[in-house]
This record gives C-alpha cells, sequence and structure tokens, in this order.
C-alpha cells in the first residue's frame, strides 16, 4: 500500500512538473495561430506537390513579393501548414502545372488567434 501512495504522489509531482515547465510563448499560451490550407481541384480532388505561397496584403499578393514565409508544397493529403502567424487576412497563391486560383477566392477570413485555423483553395 505504501508503494501504491508513493507511486501516485510520484505521478501527481510528475504531471506538475511537465505543465509547469512546459515551454509557452511569450504570452503565456501553448497554441500559436496557425493556417492550414488544403488544395484541391474544382472536381474536390485534393493536389498534391501544389505551390502555395502566403502573402499578408493584397498588395503584396498582386506583386507577388514580400511573402509571410516560404513557399510550401503540399503532401499526400494536399495541405500545408502556415505556423505561427498574426490573426489577420492573408491572401493564397496557389499553382500546380498549369492549374492556381487566380480569381478563385485568395482571400482567407481573419485567423481566429491561437487556433489551427482551415481554408480550402482550389485551383484550376
Amino acid at each position: 500500500m505504501k508503494k501504491l501512495k508513493f507511486a501516485l504522489g510520484l505521478l501527481v509531482v510528475s504531471a506538475f512538473m511537465f505543465f509547469q515547465f512546459t515551454p509557452k510563448s511569450e504570452d503565456g499560451q501553448l497554441f500559436k495561430t496557425n493556417l492550414r490550407i488544403t488544395i484541391q481541384d474544382d472536381l474536390g480532388n485534393i493536389q498534391e506537390g501544389a505551390k502555395v505561397t502566403l502573402y499578408g496584403s493584397e498588395d503584396d499578393y498582386r506583386k507577388s513579393e514580400n511573402p509571410v514565409a516560404e513557399t510550401q508544397t503540399t503532401d499526400k493529403k494536399g495541405r500545408v501548414t502556415f505556423k505561427d502567424l498574426e490573426p489577420k487576412i492573408y491572401h493564397v497563391y496557389a499553382e500546380k502545372g498549369s492549374m492556381n486560383n487566380n480569381n478563385l477566392g485568395v482571400q482567407t477570413d481573419t485567423l481566429e488567434a491561437k487556433k489551427l485555423n482551415k481554408v480550402a483553395i482550389v485551383i484550376q
């Protein structure tokens, strides 16, 4: 019985230490604002290998300059994730071969802070 109490006490102390010393962002939050983008064609098929660039303003998007991060390539599920973003509106450019999303909804909604925001972009 003493061994069981000792083990439980050790478990409680370990859990406390883990949560107490887990790295947090500067504002004390564990979660950052991220954006997961899924690329699909106009038939709804996911597009692996599409190049996705994220811009912080419409002007930068139109000029194709100052992306907020390096261009990413979609995985097998047609997804890329941009991490540690500001909670604001972004403009997305996606292309694969001759397909792209010009004039097909390139603007996100305002991202929710400290969440994984998700958006689907259509290319044709």
